[in-house]
């Protein structure tokens, strides 16, 4: 076992809620927030940004990686499988977040600032 993962678990044992927490993974792994949402490791990249355009756009991992050059291939490579691996959770997740978006949105459209926009010819 190396150091690193020793020195990981130990900081585990010592801290109850340490698995909400990101730990050193290897290079290309995916970490978890304190909220419990996958991460790139070493990025501040949600996996569901990146599942997100790959669904949108119909983006390989090539172009993903032309779309984002500070990751590597075998950070975009980890995403994608985390999603396989997770993808009836992360599209429930997906539309979720859709469904809030279309929400705000409808709310937006008779607000106070879009009507002076509008009667300002804005909008």
């Amino acid at each position: 076992m190396s150091s690193a993962v020793k020195s990981v678990k130990k900081n585990q044992a010592a801290r109850p809620n340490a698995e909400a927490e990101a730990a050193p993974v290897p290079a290309g792994g995916i970490v978890f927030d304190a909220r419990g949402r996958p991460f790139i490791a070493g990025t501040t990249m949600k996996v569901i940004e990146l599942v997100v355009e790959h669904l949108a756009y119909g983006w390989s991992p090539e172009e993903l990686k032309y779309e984002h050059p500070y990751l590597r291939m075998e950070q975009i490579h980890a995403a994608l499988a985390y999603y396989q691996a997770h993808r009836q959770e992360m599209d429930s997740e997906i539309e979720a977040q859709e469904h809030e978006y279309d929400r705000l949105r409808a709310a937006s459209l008779d607000s106070p600032a879009r009507k002076r926009l509008k009667a300002l010819g804005l909008v």
